[in-house]
């Protein structure tokens, strides 16, 4: 609910903070007073339309602060979690207008879009009146209000997660479809390349394999000329290999007479003499495999080139095509087994179909027996809001092109009136003047009271027009659901207001030159006098405040 608004610099406000309570509070004052202002302060805190005629004159900006409690389920929760705020039970809103029409807005002081403010708004405060009007004059709404209000949601979310389920599998066979129609248009090439890279036989790391090969090959000559040449240093009657042999040969004859000083010596050479040999060996591994036969580079080249061939033939690198056979062959696959792949997505999307379509079904059966309900229910509050004639309905239309069905169910519910016999009914805010339109949300409201997750509701001059019984019979509405509600109201009739259970007075004064617009709170003899006032007019009589006694008291 509204807690507090805290307006600054606003048309004829310059400083004003109000406190707000649950219940029925009631808006009064003279023509002029600045009522309207109040609205306008607060509808500029939930995202309304900026303007800078709304600043004071001789202000830089209008500022206005508005404070909610949050319950701990409140919709609007759920936004500011998702715009990544973190959720508090007191949101605080403010917006303010330069006297340039630049506007700015917080949420919690975090500066934040007006788009978001004006979400935030939707799940907060209901406004109905002469005023820009949203929740159940958008018909986009009727067909959720008419769930909460039968106990259909859990139905509903079942139609919901059957119409996900019969997407889903819908949208597997399109894929499915369309993917073997694109396989299908390719086959002929598919196979060709199939065949192509099945002859050629890519492997992985087979490129960098032949690339360090290759740069072996190309160097044959120099390679062998020094080997051959290390070879010789090493080996034969000069090599080192026999020069260490001789040498161990000599030192071992006379080891023995050293007194082991010649042990360490020896068996250093005779490691020398292992390496040595090993080297030997590794120098003619590696001679045997360069001196092979001259035409191996050719063949090698040829290989490695037909690989970069392939692999810049189809985009890729010469290591993705053996992957690249692989996909290919796959879909040469889904080809011939697009038969039973199509016709078991298709039995599976029928039979998805038809469980979505009977719960489906059963959900609109529900909601056209709800929708009498709802139609006897309003219609009974009509007739002592002087719309006796008015006739409130329910349109439950079935969707006939399948592809309108939506998550929702198989049809569309909007809410109508035709405010005369005889007339075609149509939409509430195109066929209701402005004091009809704010009885029907009233007669509505108080139907659907227990189901609604606005907390704030702000009725503008609901009582436009009427007066004596049917200004009570408003009265008792907006108290009743002022039991479970927030409800504001902005009013002339002193029926309404007798029924406050809290009571603004919105008042001129002059400064100077200059006009401000105050509020303060009515309680015991005050608040009589301004009953009074608004029973009989500027001169308050003594019938005036008794008859006022009587309105409080509810007698009248």
């Amino acid at each position: 609910m509204l807690a507090s608004l805290t307006i600054r610099d606003v048309v004829l406000i310059e400083r004003l903070a109000l406190g707000f309570r649950k219940g029925l509070c009631v808006l009064t004052g003279e023509t002029g007073a600045g009522k309207s202002i109040l609205l306008d302060a607060l509808g500029l805190a939930l995202g309304a339309r900026a303007d800078s005629g709304l600043v004071r004159h001789g202000a830089d900006q209008a500022s206005v602060t508005a404070e909610f409690e949050l319950s701990g389920d409140h919709p609007a929760l759920a936004i500011l979690k998702e715009q990544g705020l973190d959720p508090e039970e007191r949101l605080v809103v403010r917006r303010t207008v330069s006297a340039d029409g630049r506007s700015r807005a917080w949420v919690n002081d975090q500066a934040v879009g007006v788009g978001l403010l004006k979400r935030l708004g939707e799940e907060l405060v209901e406004v109905h009146g002469q005023f820009d009007t949203h929740g159940l004059l958008n018909p986009q709404t009727h067909r959720g209000v008419l769930d909460a209000y039968a106990g259909l949601d859990s139905q509903a979310a079942q139609v919901a997660a059957a119409h996900r389920a019969w997407r889903q599998v819908e949208d597997a066979r399109a894929n499915a479809a369309a993917e073997i129609a694109r396989a299908r248009s390719e086959e002929e090439y598919l196979r060709h390349a199939v065949a192509e890279l099945d002859a050629l036989a890519p492997k992985q790391g087979e490129e960098e394999e032949l690339a360090e090969t290759r740069a072996v090959l190309m160097h044959r000559e120099k390679l062998v000329d020094a080997l051959n040449a290390a070879f010789g240093d090493l080996s034969g009657d000069r090599g080192v290999e026999r020069a260490l042999s001789s040498a161990i040969r000599t030192l071992s004859r006379i080891a023995d007479k050293a007194g082991g000083k010649l042990d360490p010596v020896i068996a250093g050479l005779d490691r020398a003499a292992a390496e040595a040999s090993e080297a030997i060996a590794g120098l003619q591994a590696v001679s045997a495999d360069v001196d092979m036969d001259p035409q191996a580079l050719e063949k090698l080249e040829e290989r490695l080139f037909a690989l970069r061939a392939a692999a810049r033939k189809h985009g890729v690198d010469v290591d993705a095509l053996a992957g690249l056979r692989k996909d290919m062959a796959d879909r040469l696959l889904l080809i011939e087994d697009q038969g039973d792949l199509l016709s078991r997505l298709a039995r599976e999307a029928e039979a998805a179909r038809a469980t979505y379509r009977k719960a489906a079904e059963a959900l609109s059966a529900a909601r056209q027996e709800a929708a009498g309900r709802l139609d006897k229910a309003v219609a009974t509050e009509l007739a002592p809001l002087k719309l006796e004639k008015a006739k409130f309905r329910t349109l439950v239309e079935p969707l006939a092109d399948e592809a309108d069905w939506t998550a929702a169910g198989l049809d569309r519910v909007a809410f109508q009136v035709a405010t005369n016999p005889g007339s075609p009914p149509g939409a509430l805010n195109k066929i209701a003047s402005g004091g009809e339109l704010a009885r029907f949300m009233l007669a509505l409201k108080v139907v659907l009271a227990q189901t609604s997750t606005v907390g704030t509701l702000v009725f503008d001059e609901v009582d436009t027009g009427i007066g004596g019984a049917v200004a009570a019979a408003v009265g008792e509405r907006l108290k009743t659901l002022g039991n479970g509600l927030q409800v504001l109201v902005v009013t002339h009739s002193p029926q309404v207001a007798a029924r406050g259970s809290t009571h603004l007075k919105v008042q001129k004064s002059v400064k100077g030159e200059q006009v401000t617009t105050g509020v303060i709170e009515l309680d015991g003899d005050d608040r009589r006098e301004e009953i009074a006032r608004m029973l009989s007019g500027a001169t308050i009589t003594a019938e005036a405040r008794a008859a006022a006694d009587s309105l409080i008291a509810g007698r009248g």
